[in-house]
This record gives C-alpha cells, structure tokens and sequence, in this order.
C-alpha cells in the first residue's frame, strides 16, 4: 500500500487546540504506528501546493477571503481572537492544508500515472468550494486537483471521475464544485440529521445513501455495500474520502460504527475499485475523535494487500 505522509500535515497550536475538536496530530500518530510495516511504501509531497494553483480554482471574492483571518475563524468554526494574527493561522493551520492538497496532487497524479491505490493521510476537504469555506475546510483539494489534471494534461476534460464520500457528514463542497460537470459520479453516505442540509447539493449526488442518525454498523455497511454495486467501471480515476467521523465516540458525525466496521467500509471500497480497474486516492476526511489515528491504521493495515489494481 502507498501511503503519502508529510510531517508538515500536522497542525499544533499548543492551548488554542482546545478550540477545535480536530486532532492535528493524528497524521504522525498513523505515521508512527505504520511505520515497521512492510507493507506499507511511504511518499511524501516535494512542497504545498501554490497559492497560484489554489487562486486559479477559487472565485475571484473567495481569493480574498482566504486570506482574511476573520473568514478563516469563521469556516474553523472556532472564535475570533484578536490577538492571533492571519500570518500565524497560515503557518500553523493553512499551510499545512495546502501541504494536505499538494498529497492529493500527488496520489492522483501516480495513480493516474502507475494504477493502483494511494492514500493521503490528509486532505478530502468536502465542504471548500470556488465560492465558499465552511465545516473546517478551507481549500477543495479534489476540485483544486482535477482542474490542476486538466490543466497539464494529464486528464481529459471528458474522462470520467468518481468520487466517494464516506464521511459522515454530506460533501456539499464537492457537489457544488461539480454541480453542473456530468463526467463527475457522485457517491455520498452520509448522516441525512446533521450539517449540511442544503437540498441543492444533496439532489446533485447520483448515488446517495442518505442514513438516519445513529445507524450501526452493520446497516450502515449493508447499505453501502449496495451502493458500491451502482457504479460504472469505466471511471479514469476515482477520489475518496475516508472520513472517521461515523464512528460511535465521534461527538459530531451522529452514527454508530466500530473501528472494525471503519476497516470493513475502507476494504469494501478498494474491493469494489480493484474489481473495476480504477486508480485512486485515498483521503483523511474527517475524524474528531481520540481514536481516529487508530481506526485509519487498523484500515490501511487491513487493506494493504489491495493496493495494486
């Protein structure tokens, strides 16, 4: 299994990490725990991506925005606080995002370029988009990706792209980047009583898996497992995100699944996409509780023999 890590994920803001319920330093604790395993070839993005890329995918108001700390405070959902500057946000949160796109890029592109399977500790910031930031993400590094594929040629505008949501919260931010983008499959289960509920974006995912709050584990994979069954197999490349957040000690995603049914969902997935020859990458997603390193080691550690296609 190829799995991309970078010590520059990690996001450490001493007494301000009580604001937000986001373990920073989830991607070194996974790192840590993986890395005697054999079977697991580490990579490692060469920089962050560039704000010049990250300006070409925003909206002319939103290249702005992200570089106004009030508007940061606000998508972090956390309070503002006068004396904490826009420079150390970027240096202790933002740049590690962009550290986070640029590990996306970088599965993507090898995916595309060698097959098989990648996946990036970070990034799957669902809730970015052209016009807008919110949900603790700031920069769509799947929108950011594609265009930036397109751009050097490495995809063709036509080709067709999946991408898989198994956060538990609803990707609004990938539905309404590719809102109008048909070459785009959608696959999204998520907890249909918590945020988002914008109906626009829900209507746009093809294969929607909406589940009511507390469902368990063995539903929720049931359901999901159907799902799976929907897709086409002529997709040039696939993106998902594997957020942990449907786990049961997780405050914010509202469902009931073990770490156990965490590794089940995450092999179903590469089953599912090894079955159909389709190159991807894997990606962090949410996850806001204390075992959320955990679940995803136990996943990477029960799928490393599916990553060759």
């Amino acid at each position: 299994m190829n799995v991309i890590y970078s010590k520059h994920y990690n996001i450490n803001l001493g007494l301000l990490n009580y604001l937000h319920p986001f373990d920073g330093n989830k991607f070194q604790k996974i790192h840590r725990q993986l890395m005697g395993n054999k079977e697991i070839n580490f990579l490692e993005p060469e920089s962050p991506v560039s704000m010049e890329v990250i300006d070409n995918f925003l909206s002319s108001i939103m290249r702005h925005r992200v570089r106004n700390k009030n508007g940061i405070f606000q998508a972090l959902e956390i309070p503002r606080i006068p004396l904490v500057s826009f420079s150390l946000l970027d240096k202790k949160i933002l740049s590690p995002m962009r550290w986070g796109v640029a590990g996306t890029i970088l599965g993507a592109k090898s995916a595309l370029e060698n097959g098989g399977i990648y996946w990036n500790l970070s990034g799957g910031y669902h809730h970015a988009m052209q016009q807008n930031m919110e949900g603790f993400c700031i920069y769509n590094d799947i929108g950011i990706c594609h265009q930036l594929l397109i751009n050097s040629g490495l995809l063709k505008p036509e080709e067709k792209i999946l991408i898989i949501d198994t956060d538990a919260h609803h990707g609004n931010g990938n539905a309404y980047t590719f809102m109008d983008n048909k070459n785009v499959t959608l696959l999204d289960i998520y907890n249909a009583g918590i945020y988002p509920t914008s109906s626009y974006t829900r209507d746009r995912v093809d294969i929607s898996v909406p589940l009511t709050p507390g469902t368990g584990g063995l539903d929720y994979l049931n359901q999901y497992r159907e799902a799976l069954k929907k897709l086409d197999d002529d997709y040039r490349l696939a993106f998902v995100v594997a957020g942990t957040d449907p786990l049961a000690i997780d405050k914010l995603g509202g469902l009931r699944l073990t770490i156990g049914n965490i590794a089940e969902r995450e092999r179903l997935t590469l089953n599912a996409l090894n079955e159909r020859s389709i190159p991807a990458v894997i990606l962090g997603g949410g996850g806001y509780s204390k075992v959320s390193s955990k679940a995803v080691v136990e996943a990477i550690k029960k799928c490393s023999d599916l990553g060759t296609l």
